[in-house]
């Protein structure tokens, strides 16, 4: 089998994850790379960290799939002064090429939230939770079978990667729980659908206080709860789908690709010391 263009790549991405369905203020699609280099090894992330761009060139890979943009802001330089900088000169220079789905991935079936959707233990078919620009987003639907809130949080810890902060629970472990939402990264401004839906449970990150405890406010101390699983965690499983799918679908068209998924954990934070209870836990190896 022969190799694709980075061009012929790129269109198979671009009918997973239509940029038009991105958000009008995102930043998705090429942001480095040549139309017409050859792609014999696919990388995958969430973050285009500087860790995670030299991981991919030092594996030999000529495609960096990631979910967040490198550029969603302007920048003015790309001198290796900045991080910013540096990782574009990285990538240059390795003639790495940088694609990001961000809202595009978010909204695409499958995408992020049916990654995250299948991860609580929700059905393939799950209904969105809301709407954004004509665009689905979020998940919602019920549990095979009714639980506790403290064992449906223990499974989804079991599901997500690792990352130091774990999962962040609101609401009594021995509460029912049947019907779940979810919205993979921050999701504190879709409270009104979480309640329109139902849901017994609402499973996103980046759970601002006041957002949160004014949802709970609303909630009068019942349902819905809320699990804040962090941003990156919510974010990584879609990733094994998505290169799986593009090999799948290259090697259709006569190409060898290979994929894979990076290891290296973006989440930002390192390890967490309880308050008043001394020593910190241990912090996760990346």
């Amino acid at each position: 089998m022969t190799s694709p263009t980075l061009a012929e790549t790129i269109r198979v991405l671009d009918g997973f994850y239509p940029p038009q369905t991105a958000a009008d203020w995102d930043r998705v699609g090429l942001v480095t790379g040549d139309a017409a280099q050859e792609i014999q090894r696919v990388r995958f992330a969430v973050d285009p960290t500087l860790a995670v761009i030299e991981e991919a060139r030092d594996s030999g890979a000529d495609l960096l799939v990631t979910h967040h943009p490198l550029l969603l802001r302007g920048v003015h330089s790309v001198a290796t002064t900045t991080a910013k900088g540096a990782a574009i000169t990285t990538l240059v220079v390795a003639d790495l090429a940088l694609y990001c789905a961000h809202t595009n991935a978010d909204v695409a079936t499958p995408g992020v939230n049916d990654a995250l959707a299948g991860a609580c233990g929700l059905p393939a078919d799950a209904d969105a939770l809301d709407e954004e620009g004509g665009q689905p987003v979020g998940r919602v639907g019920d549990l095979a079978q009714p639980t506790t809130l403290g064992a449906f949080a223990r499974a989804l810890a079991d599901a997500l990667p690792a990352a130091p902060a774990g999962l962040r629970v609101s609401g009594d472990p021995d509460a029912a729980v049947r019907r779940v939402a979810v919205m993979g990264g921050a999701g504190d401004d879709r409270f009104d659908a979480v309640r329109r839906s139902g849901a017994d449970v609402y499973v996103t990150a980046d759970l601002r206080h006041h957002p949160a405890l004014e949802a709970r406010e609303e909630a009068r101390g019942g349902a819905p709860y809320l699990i804040d699983a962090g941003h990156w965690a919510t974010e990584s499983l879609w990733l094994a789908d998505s290169a799986e799918r593009l090999r799948t679908a290259l090697r259709a068209q006569g190409y060898d690709v290979q994929t894979s998924v990076s290891q290296l954990r973006t989440d930002p934070w390192d390890f967490v010391v309880p308050t008043g209870h001394g020593e910190p836990t241990e912090p996760k190896e990346q």
